[in-house]
């Protein structure tokens, strides 16, 4: 468990004018640290050595005052969360960064949650939120970074053994003159550089694959997982319950007849549990050219067989090619489908809102299901519910609903990097015990 304690966050050597922000910040003290914020990116100084920004500070100093405010009645612990909420919002509307990380790998976000302060937690939610739309807007969209995908939920809080409020070490010169002369001397870029200076624990592995270089790559079946050359895991067996359940949504009652799209075949499974619905149309879109030739080979039931089997020609078709570009010929063919399930490997989000923009209000029947493998920023709590409410939105915009129906995920063999699960896959990608399924229909 990390040590949330001022000493440890805030040590002596410190520069004293990221010190003096860090300490106004965790006494909540919000008349003495707006006047530090007036220079751009000084609400999100670091500590050198520990990554402590203001916002790391003013919330995990709420753990040392949660644990003194058995001492107090209900107005004063209430006036101190008043007071935190305060600061954070101020820290946030003077440009702090949401999802910076720490030495322990933990966002603001992760210490809110890691502490079970709920209103802090989303505030950086909601921080998160903004940004994002705003990268979109911007055309600028970029997936959430999650660093390296460790695990940030590590139970329990920390504690200080003063209850009463830090006082700020005291200083000959506060903060404003070292601005003041920085900027008078011409160094205030430099000056503000230093504030950054801290480095953020290196990832275990670059976690970003893009999408021609995973078409690229050669493909490995085994163990129950399909991974790259660079072993990163592009689909495994342990997602079944996660794809049986979203047959279960998209398919209710696992009615026969319907009309079924389905655009990453990967290992199939998903695949496997359409087929047993004995649809009337069911269409697969895949890129890879190794999962192509796996699809053709004895190992696989959904081949040229298959696609002859189907009770009309072409009913049953695998189309091989990038749905960007499959999916305008089906669109021009007229092609309507009753449920629709979109699981790709190596494109971010941009591509995601792009499909469920353009192409499903015109290939998804009025009363038809579309979902997806919502795994965008799983390996990091605070993504996850940033990026639920993102795609609401978004979803919102393209003229659709979405209902969320939350899982279980037997995390057993999903816990440790490199093991269990993981053993043969470079990165963990799913580190969360609750799957969000999509459920999303059009807006009638």
């Amino acid at each position: 468990m990390p040590d949330d304690t001022l000493s440890a966050r805030i040590p002596p050597t410190c520069p004293p004018s990221i010190s003096e922000l860090l300490h106004h910040a965790w006494n909540h003290d919000l008349a003495a640290l707006k006047p530090l914020l007036s220079v751009p990116g000084r609400a999100s100084v670091q500590e050198p050595t520990t990554g402590e920004t203001p916002l790391h500070a003013a919330i995990r100093s709420c753990s040392a005052s949660t644990t003194s405010q058995s001492g107090k009645d209900a107005a004063a612990a209430e006036d101190d969360d008043e007071q935190a909420k305060a600061v954070v919002h101020e820290l946030f509307m003077s440009g702090a960064i949401w999802n910076d990380v720490d030495d322990n790998n933990e966002t603001p976000g992760c210490v809110a949650d890691r502490l079970g302060l709920k209103e802090l937690y989303a505030l950086c939610v909601e921080a998160g939120v903004r940004a994002e739309l705003l990268f979109g807007l911007l055309d600028g969209y970029e997936e959430l970074e999650s660093d390296d995908g460790e695990e940030e939920e590590q139970g329990g809080g920390g504690s200080k053994d003063n209850a009463e409020a830090p006082g700020v070490p005291g200083e000959d010169a506060t903060d404003e003159d070292d601005i003041a002369a920085a900027a008078d001397a011409g160094e205030l870029e430099d000056f503000v550089q230093g504030d950054r200076a801290f480095v953020p624990p290196k990832p275990v592995t670059n976690p970003d694959v893009k999408s021609e270089d995973y078409l690229r790559a050669d493909l490995t079946y085994s163990g129950g997982k399909l991974v790259d050359s660079s072993q990163n895991g592009v689909m495994m067996s342990w997602e079944t319950s996660i794809m049986r359940a979203s047959v279960d949504v998209l398919l209710p009652g696992s009615a026969p007849g319907k009309r079924i799209l389905n655009i990453g075949f990967g290992m199939g499974i998903i695949d496997g549990m359409f087929a047993e619905t004995q649809p009337a149309k069911h269409h697969i879109i895949e890129a890879h050219p190794a999962v192509l030739e796996h699809i053709n080979g004895p190992d696989c039931k959904f081949g040229k067989e298959w696609e002859a089997s189907g009770p009309t020609e072409g009913a049953y078709k695998v189309h091989a090619g990038k749905w960007q570009e499959v999916l305008p010929k089906l669109v021009e063919a007229g092609e309507i489908y009753d449920a629709i399930y979109f699981d790709t490997f190596g494109e971010d989000y941009s591509q995601l809102r792009m499909f469920f923009t353009e192409y499903i209000p015109g290939i998804l029947e009025d009363d038809g299901i579309f979902g997806f493998f919502n795994g965008l920023g799983a390996d990091r709590k605070l993504c996850y519910d940033v990026y639920t409410q993102v795609v609401e939105m978004h979803l919102s915009d393209a003229g659709m609903d979405v209902e969320w129906k939350e899982l279980d995920v037997n995390m057993k063999d999903l816990e440790k990097e490199g093991v269990g699960e993981w053993q043969g896959v470079k990165r963990r990608y799913w580190t969360l015990n609750k799957y969000r399924l999509p459920i999303c229909t059009l807006l009638h």
